[in-house]
């Protein structure tokens, strides 16, 4: 071995340090600078992803674009692309079928659900419930909802989860939903004008509270919300899978203070709202979507007023569907 003296085994030594230093620098550059960029938080895919809505004037809709805002700030290079759907069925299709990567559903529609890639869906958070509302304007002689045998009912879209519902109610009323009602398959928006110009007797439909279409539609002409709270029990017993999801409720007085007779409560049956998504959609994504979904709880809620019971504590409460793994990660960052 060749002797140095030790004068020139630190000048080697500083050579090295100085050769590693610099190609650590030339990693770090080509790598973008993770460490001076993680508080940027761009560690998540950015571009356009699809999210499925519902019907123009639905909750799902005004939900949605009232997201896709709160992501612009929040979620830098994130665009949320809106498609409106006919609801739960719908969206699930969707989801499933690669063509969003997001969406809401209801409970029963997902235990419910029969397609292809069921398998792949996965949920993000239990958002708010929605509840079975019957319209029918104020002066209509139906009291229950046997009472629309022979009537025109708006019965809701053929993918959404308001026909879903609607069937299993009509069914549960000891009514064939083919054969003893004229089902006309409308949006809220259109049912909610048909009913108005006296084209409907009757709609169901199936949201939040309160619904901007049935406000409007309270303003501007007479309704009533008829009680459906004798169909809790008998619903539960109907065929077709979901039905664990429907509990009792009560549609506050002051939901619809225009709606007849003003001031009284309505008992009625309500089904949770699951935000989904697909198993195969980026971690990171799903992480920083779900951390929105909950922070931006008082901002979209101050609108959608539903959105205000949005919570840490239930969020988790998912089923039937597992959590996808970014939700799960989330939940687990921030457990007390």
């Amino acid at each position: 071995m060749t002797w140095r003296p030790r004068a020139a085994l630190r000048t080697a030594a500083r050579s090295r340090l100085g050769r590693v230093a610099a190609v650590f620098l030339l990693v770090v550059g080509a790598a973008g600078g993770w460490w001076a960029t993680a508080g940027d938080r761009t560690d998540y895919p950015r571009g356009e992803t699809g999210f499925a809505t519902g019907v123009p004037r639905g909750v799902y809709d005004r939900y949605g674009i009232l997201l896709r805002t709160y992501l612009h700030d929040n979620l830098p290079g994130v665009e949320l692309r809106l498609d409106n759907s006919q609801g739960s069925v719908d969206n699930l299709d969707r989801v499933a079928a690669d063509r969003d990567s997001f969406a809401i559903a209801t409970a029963d529609a997902v235990a419910s659900y029969r397609g292809d890639g069921k398998d792949r869906i996965r949920a993000i958070a239990r958002l708010y419930d929605d509840y079975l509302q019957l319209v029918v304007p104020a002066d209509s002689p139906v009291q229950k909802a046997a009472d629309l045998k022979g009537m025109r009912v708006g019965v809701g879209q053929s993918r959404s989860g308001v026909q879903l519902v609607t069937r299993r109610l009509l069914t549960a009323a000891g009514l064939d939903p083919d054969l003893d009602v004229s089902a006309s398959m409308l949006g809220v928006g259109d049912a909610a004008d048909q009913l108005r110009n006296r084209q409907l007797d009757a709609f169901f439909w199936s949201g939040g509270l309160p619904t901007n279409a049935l406000t409007d539609l309270s303003e501007r002409f007479p309704i009533r919300i008829v009680p459906l709270g004798d169909l809790a029990e008998a619903v539960h017993h109907v065929e077709g899978g979901g039905a664990d999801a429907y509990r009792a409720a009560t549609i506050p007085a002051d939901a619809y203070p225009k709606a007849h007779p003003a001031g009284t409560a309505v008992a009625t049956l309500a089904v949770p709202n699951l935000l989904i998504t697909r198993e195969d959609v980026d971690r990171s994504l799903v992480q920083r979507m779900t951390k929105a979904v909950i922070d931006s709880r008082d901002r979209i809620g101050s609108e959608v007023h539903a959105a205000q019971v949005v919570d840490l504590r239930t969020a988790v409460y998912t089923d039937p569907l597992p959590l996808h793994a970014g939700a799960s990660a989330y939940y687990r960052s921030v457990k007390p």
